[in-house]
């Protein structure tokens, strides 16, 4: 992900005029070079260190949650999503105008959906949070078991204790029919009413 974002940028820089449309696919897709000393929308350009530092931390979180991964699909999401963030910050220590306030290489504009130009780390950054999102709504955890395999079990005593309750239930019920039928066949039947002469 990193090779392959960093590849792409420099065939940005070589090869495509700056600040210029180059179109690809007419208005869906065009090739436009700048340079975002901001975040997404070009925000928060005069504080540029401070993306510096928040992707330096979101780096260190994603490094630190895969030594206990066991989950090959969080493994490629948190890969995914780690390649964009190294995508970027790279650009933030090691490219112009110094060490920690670098501007990230952008060259993707699709007009037509959205007025930012973006590139191939942010595309990771993107899909890889959406992943995030979906994998914790379905209840996947990092060591590849779901939530509901972490349901509360009960224990042998709990079972137990349950069934007893259930069997003096059943008792209880099955003694109230018992002496009910009892009671009716002690009762004595009904004289007819004497019929009148």
């Amino acid at each position: 992900m990193l090779a392959a974002d960093q590849f792409v940028k420099y065939l940005t820089v070589e090869n495509l005029p700056k600040e210029e449309a180059v179109p690809v696919l007419g208005e869906f897709l065009q090739l436009f070079y700048i340079r975002n000393s901001g975040a997404a929308f070009s925000l928060g350009s005069g504080v540029t260190w401070i993306f510096s530092i928040a992707l330096a931390l979101v780096a260190c979180v994603i490094i630190w949650k895969a030594f206990g991964l066991r989950s090959r699909l969080w493994a490629v999401v948190l890969g995914v999503l780690l390649g964009g963030v190294l995508g970027n910050l790279g650009d933030r220590l090691f490219r112009e105008p110094g060490f920690g306030v670098g501007h990230v290489v952008d060259m993707i504009s699709m007009p037509w959906m959205i007025p930012a130009i973006f590139n191939v780390a942010d595309i990771f950054i993107v899909t890889g949070m959406i992943s995030v999102a979906l994998l914790v709504v379905f209840g996947l955890r990092f060591d590849g078991t779901r939530e509901r395999d972490h349901a509360p079990v009960e224990t042998d005593a709990e079972a137990e204790a349950a069934a007893i309750a259930e069997d003096d239930a059943a008792a209880g019920a099955d003694g109230a029919v018992t002496a009910d039928v009892v009671a009716d066949e002690g009762a004595e039947p009904s004289q007819p009413a004497s019929e009148e002469r």
